[in-house]
C-alpha cells in the first residue's frame, strides 16, 4: 500500500518507519528541510532503540523515502496520516494550528478518494475540524471527491517505540464509513496476524481513547507518589506498600513506582488539554486536576531533599546528577524531573555535573542551555569526583547496580538522593551512606 505520513517527529518516524517494514510504500514528510536531508542521509534526529537501522534498511530497499513536498507525496497515496506536533498553548489546550494547516493542503491536492487518518494527539471533535477544512477546500475548487478522515491514537512508550508498534496491545480505529475501515484493517493486519486487537468504534470515542489512557497512566503514577508522601510522614515504607497493593490483580504492579514526578512529550500535554476539553464543555474534572497537581508538587521532592540535607545555600556544593532523559530508553528531556531538580540546585548556588548516556547533547543546546553551573562528563563516575552528593534521576540499565566502594571513594561524603528508589534493595545505609529515597523516610 502507498502511504504517506505527514510529520516527521518521534509518531510519524516510527509510524512510517515501521509500515515500511512491513512491505509498503512510505513517504514521510516534514516542512524541516534540514531534518528531511538529514534522514535522506541516514541521520536520525531522535534516539528510540533499533529505529535507526530500521531507517536505514528501508531506504536501501526503496520502501521509506523523504520529502518536504506534501502536494507530490500525497499522488499515489490510498492513505495519509496525520502525525505533526499538537503542542500545548497558552491556555493548556492542544495547539490544532498544524494539523489545521496539514488539513487545508490535503484537500488543495487531493485527486481522489482517499482516507485521511489524524495520528497525533487530539481532542475530541478534530476530525470534525479536519474533515470541514478538507471539504471547503474541495468546494472552494468546484471539486466533489469521496474523502474518509479516521482517527488512529498512537499508543507507542518512547524506549520501546518499534516494540509496540511492530507488537501492538491494541490498534484502535475511529471510523465512520466502511471503506475506510476495511482499508486500515488491511493495513493493520499483518501485525495482528497471531491475535486479534484490533478495535473499531466511532471517532469520537477513539480520539477520547487516547487522552482517557494518558489520564490513568498519569493518575497511577501521582497517586503512588501520593502514597510514597504520606509513607515518609508516617514512618511506613512505601516500596513495601507498592508490593502490597501491587500483588492484587486489579491493580497491578505498572505504574504504581514512586519517583520524581512524570514527564515527557505526553503526560503533562493531555492531561492538561483533557482539563481544558472538560472546562470547554462545563465540566470541572477534580481528579484530573488533582493528578496534575500532585505531579507538578512531586518534581521538587528531591531538590526539597537537598535542601534539607544541606541547607538553602548551596553555594560551594557541587552535586553528581545520574540521568537527565524523563525516563530511560530515550534522549528525550520534555518536562523532565532533572530539569526543575537542577534548577532548584542552582539557583542557590549549587554547581552540578551530569551524565546521561544518550540525553547530554539536547540537554545542552536546549533544555539546560545556558545554565553555565552544568558540567557535563563522558561516564557516570566521573560525576561523583569531589561531588557532596550523587543524585539518580533517570533509571537507566547502566545506574542500576553500581560500585558503591567506587561512589563513596569519589564523593567527598557518603550521600545518595535516590529519585527512582533504585538502591532500596542494596542496604547501602548499612554501609555507612546516608542514602534518601521516596517514600521512607532516611535513617
Amino acid at each position: 500500500m502507498n502511504l504517506a505520513v505527514i510529520g516527521s517527529g518521534y509518531v510519524g518516524l516510527v509510524s512510517g518507519t515501521c509500515f515500511a517494514e512491513m512491505g509498503n510504500k512510505v513517504i514521510c514528510v516534514d516542512v524541516n528541510e534540514d531534518k528531511i536531508q538529514q534522514l535522506k542521509n541516514g541521520i536520525i534526529p531522535i534516539y528510540e532503540p533499533g529505529l535507526s537501522p530500521m531507517v536505514l534498511k528501508n531506504i536501501k530497499n526503496e520502501n521509506l523515502q523523504f520529502s518536504t513536498s506534501l502536494k507530490e507525496s500525497i499522488q499515489n497515496a490510498s492513505v495519509i496520516f496525520i502525525a505533526v506536533g499538537t503542542p500545548m498553548g497558552d491556555d493548556g489546550s492542544a495547539d490544532l494550528q498544524h494539523v489545521i494547516s496539514v488539513a487545508k493542503e490535503i484537500g488543495q491536492h487531493i485527486t481522489r478518494e482517499i482516507v485521511i487518518v489524524d495520528k497525533s494527539t487530539v481532542p475530541v471533535g478534530t476530525a470534525d475540524k479536519v474533515k470541514e477544512t478538507i471539504q471547503l477546500e474541495l468546494d472552494n475548487m468546484g471539486l466533489k471527491l469521496a474523502f474518509h478522515v479516521v482517527s488512529n491514537p498512537e499508543f507507542l512508550k518512547e524506549g520501546d517505540a518499534i516494540n509496540d508498534f511492530m507488537k501492538p496491545d491494541r490498534i484502535v480505529i475511529g471510523s465512520d464509513s466502511a471503506y475506510s475501515l476495511n482499508l486500515m484493517k488491511q493495513l493493520y493486519s499483518p501485525f495482528f496476524r497471531t491475535y486479534d486487537r484490533f478495535i473499531t468504534m466511532d471517532i469520537r470515542s477513539a480520539e477520547m481513547t487516547k487522552y482517557a489512557a494518558n489520564a490513568m497512566l498519569a493518575t497511577k503514577i501521582s497517586f503512588m507518589n501520593e502514597i510514597a508522601n504520606i509513607c515518609e510522614k508516617v514512618g511506613a515504607d512505601v516500596n513495601q506498600v507498592r508490593l502490597g497493593i501491587g500483588s492484587d490483580k486489579r491493580i497491578g504492579y505498572s505504574f504504581i513506582y514512586p519517583g520524581a514526578g512524570y514527564g515527557g512529550s505526553c503526560f503533562p500535554k493531555d492531561i492538561k488539554a483533557l482539563r481544558r476539553v472538560a472546562k470547554a464543555h462545563d465540566y470541572d474534572a477534580s481528579l484530573i486536576t488533582a493528578v496534575e497537581h500532585v505531579n507538578n508538587r512531586q518534581k521538587f521532592v528531591i531538590s526539597n531533599k537537598v535542601v534539607e540535607r544541606f541547607g538553602e545555600d548551596l553555594s560551594g556544593k557541587v552535586f553528581g546528577i545520574w540521568g537527565l532523559a524523563f525516563k530511560p530508553g530515550t534522549d528525550d528531556m520534555r518536562e523532565s524531573p532533572a530539569i526543575y531538580v537542577i534548577e532548584e540546585l542552582v539557583k542557590r548556588g549549587a554547581r552540578i555535573v551530569a551524565y546521561d548516556p544518550k540525553a547530554m547533547k539536547v540537554a545542552k543546546n536546549h533544555y539546560l542551555k545556558g545554565i553555565n553551573e552544568v558540567t557535563y562528563v563522558d561516564s557516570k563516575y566521573k560525576v561523583l569526583e569531589n561531588a557532596n552528593a550523587l543524585i539518580l534521576l533517570t533509571e537507566w540499565k547502566e545506574f542500576r547496580s553500581p560500585d558503591f566502594d567506587e561512589i563513596r571513594s569519589q564523593l567527598v561524603s557518603p550521600v545518595i538522593f535516590d529519585g527512582r528508589n533504585q538502591y532500596n534493595a542494596f542496604n547501602i545505609e548499612k554501609d555507612g551512606f546516608e542514602y534518601f529515597q521516596i517514600g521512607k523516610a532516611s535513617i
